[in-house]
């Protein structure tokens, strides 16, 4: 049952507050005040013509034309912003690789005592990730359609309850149908699998207004926490952190309650507030960091029960609670970071 309160409802509205107003463009029009009847005036000296040839040809009138209709939004990049971006990539990849490297050296210490991981486990945890991976696309691409069609903008407008009761019943609805349905039937299967994860991008398109490097940021650094806490739950001692399930479903508990405050407490509670937002965000990140480590030792579980013949394989239930996992760290990286941002202008 550690699945049923895992949901990513409680976006707080922190992640929508930044959305960039489109540049005005000012065009200006320069006019001479003493030509407004000159439609009516004679031409009567070959000077006069000459002079207004070469005022018309002046390098002063020219520039100040095209400065007129000049727009900031195609210049090239500079180097320095390339520069930057250079600086991003490689800061990410450090945080990527320090993390991977203080997991493992944290938490890792005692290592499994078979020799490796059997090649059935191999097989079966491989499958897993790979069906996460593709309920992730599946989630990404339809969140995309979606908010280009118009849905976010609707979603927003909507009773914030009704999205809440919708979205849970949904969500529940074709999870319980996936979770239920036999593995042999894989037409049921994999199209209320399917269904679950469209259920998904409609909750979670409007993360879509958010800038594109703020989306690939976070994208970047819950792949990495997740990449590193799989690889330590999938080389640890055999069911070391099964016992984690308990704790960890008290936890997201408290997670959920602090993600409906700001439905229920008022607007003048400020105290109140920023730290059900900070339970939220820095300790939705610490309980759904150890979901990942819990269910990739609960998936290697399964897969040497499943060996055995003691319950049926089934990669798609367990991709279910990792795309959970990976969603919820996911909108609180863009959170966190959009905050920063914030913070910074």
């Amino acid at each position: 049952m550690s699945f049923v309160l895992r949901r990513p409802f409680a976006v707080s509205s922190n992640a929508f507050k930044q959305f960039s107003k489109p540049s005005s463009l000012i065009r200006s029009f320069h006019s001479n005040p003493k030509s407004s009847n000159s439609f009516f005036t004679p031409r009567t000296t070959t000077t006069t013509t000459s002079s207004a040839q070469s005022l018309l040809k002046s390098e002063a009138l020219r520039n100040g034309f095209k400065r007129s209709y000049q727009t900031p939004s195609y210049q090239p990049a500079s180097t320095t912003s390339s520069g930057n971006l250079t600086q991003r990539l490689l800061y990410g990849a450090a945080l990527v690789g320090g993390t991977i490297f203080a997991t493992n050296l944290i938490f890792n210490r005692e290592t499994r005592e078979d020799g490796g991981m059997p090649t059935y486990e191999r097989e079966y945890l491989n499958q897993t990730f790979m069906h996460t991976g593709l309920g992730i696309g599946i989630i990404g691409l339809a969140a995309r359609t979606l908010h280009t069609s118009g849905w976010s903008y609707r979603l927003m407008a909507t009773n914030p309850w009704l999205v809440i009761g919708v979205g849970l019943a949904a969500s529940f609805g074709t999870m319980y149908g996936t979770f239920y349905t036999h593995p042999d039937n894989y037409v049921q299967k994999y199209a209320l699998w399917t269904a679950f994860n469209v259920t998904q991008a409609a909750i979670l398109s409007p993360l879509m207004f958010m800038h594109p490097a703020i989306l690939a940021r976070a994208g970047l650094y819950t792949i990495g926490m997740m990449g590193s806490i799989a690889f330590v739950g999938a080389t640890a001692k055999q069911e070391k952190y099964l016992y984690l399930g308990g704790p960890l479903l008290a936890g997201v508990a408290i997670v959920a309650i602090s993600g409906f405050a700001p439905l229920v407490l008022p607007a003048t509670a400020v105290r109140t507030l920023a730290w059900t937002e900070n339970i939220w965000l820095y300790g939705g990140l610490a309980v759904f960091g150890g979901f990942t480590l819990y269910d990739v030792q609960k998936i290697l579980h399964h897969a040497r029960m499943s060996e055995r013949g003691l319950v049926r394989k089934d990669v798609v239930n367990e991709s279910v609670s990792l795309e959970l996992d990976f969603l919820n760290i996911f909108i609180r990286m863009v959170q966190i970071l959009s905050m920063q941002g914030s913070k910074r202008r």
